[in-house]
């Protein structure tokens, strides 16, 4: 089953990591961040957050800020990023589109089992 996340606001440490393990990411323009705290906070990353930042964060550059530099991305950087999928200009709005992207997916009917398949072979 696809899943969507909808980010109205800040999504830092654990945040972000649960909002990259969902296929599809929208974004409130006008508020929040996307940030991965551990650098400023003295913690190193355990292997599987990292293993799930270099599933989603493709680019070298993005990896880099996000993880070394502790940069607090905002939704058309991280759109840029390839990190964000659409933003949009409210919290109302980012949600709306983000119950009619899962419901169009969802009208898909797609076999759970072989959706899963080709997520994992991604």
């Amino acid at each position: 089953m696809p899943t969507v996340a909808a980010v109205t606001g800040h999504a830092s440490a654990a945040g972000l990591l649960l909002a990259l393990c969902h296929d599809y990411r929208l974004m409130r323009e006008d508020r929040g961040v996307l940030y991965m705290s551990e650098v400023d906070i003295g913690l190193p990353l355990p292997p599987y957050v990292a293993a799930v930042l270099h599933a989603k964060v493709t680019a070298a550059y993005a990896l880099r800020d996000v993880v070394l530099r502790g940069t607090k991305v905002r939704a058309a950087e991280g759109k840029e990023m390839g990190v964000v999928d659409e933003v949009y200009p409210s919290a109302a709005e980012t949600a709306a589109e983000a119950f009619k992207l899962a419901e169009q997916l969802a009208a898909r009917k797609w076999d759970s089992g072989v959706y899963a398949s080709v997520r994992m072979s991604m």
